[in-house]
């Protein structure tokens, strides 16, 4: 006898863009390949919050330029909404991120890609933030670290934080910084990809921080990574 199993549902998305066509082109784009429903579109944080108290997406794909009263402020008001915080906020920049970019991932976030972001990355992206995973890709880590490196200066009182981690936690936390998946960061320390896993969601728990992409601020505004000079790479401090 065979058995038939219905589709997983489709993963909801609210887009969010001042400019019609964009919210036009970013629907066609994330419905062509299925398994993603673009329930409802906005052109201001209003309109936003409305939409989605209305439509309850799993994903809310928010410009980080969107009308309103910020991408920090809306993005913190979303998720600050017992109506609204079952959806995740990916935000995605234009061209570059503006100087806001950590706070907006300290607000909640789960993720931010660039404007450059090729389509099947943008659905990956989608797809990885609706699964409830966070979203830091090396473009993104790029991104963080050039921005750190002109307005952050390590020893924060975040520092402090670190004495909670032990030293494979540190190891961890900074490999995350830089932009390593599970995956990579088991390869980097040869242990399984669980153990690798275990030891993310204990810094995550110790640090009191929701995902990976807070991870990456925090690596880095705590001094545990050292932002680059344009000519070196990361380094992480003892």
């Amino acid at each position: 006898m065979s058995t038939h199993r219905e589709p997983p549902p489709a993963i909801a998305v609210l887009v969010a863009d001042g400019q019609a066509l964009v919210r036009a082109g970013l629907r066609t784009l994330l419905e062509r390949p299925g398994g993603i429903s673009v329930v409802a579109e906005a052109g201001t944080a209003d309109e936003l919050a409305d939409a989605a108290r209305r439509t309850r997406p799993d994903v809310i794909l928010m410009s980080l330029d969107l009308p309103g009263p910020g991408a920090v402020e809306t993005t913190r008001r979303i998720l600050a909404d017992p109506a609204l915080s079952r959806g995740r906020v990916l935000v995605l920049g234009r061209q570059a991120f503006p100087r806001d970019v950590c706070a907006v991932l300290r607000a909640g976030a789960s993720g931010a890609l660039l404007g450059t972001t090729e389509a099947d990355d943008l659905i990956r992206g989608v797809r990885v933030v609706a699964a409830g995973h966070a979203l830091v890709s090396p473009s993104v880590t790029r991104a963080l670290i050039a921005q750190l490196n002109r307005v952050s200066q390590p020893g924060l009182p975040a520092a402090g934080l670190l004495d909670e981690l032990t030293g494979r936690e540190r190891e961890v936390v900074a490999l995350v910084a830089h932009g390593l998946d599970n995956e990579q960061i088991a390869e980097r320390l040869v242990v399984t990809p669980a153990t690798a896993k275990t030891h993310v969601s204990r810094a995550m728990v110790k640090l009191g921080v929701r995902d990976r992409a807070q991870l990456v601020v925090l690596a880095y505004e705590s001094g545990l990574v050292v932002p680059p000079s344009p000519q070196s790479t990361p380094q992480v401090t003892p």
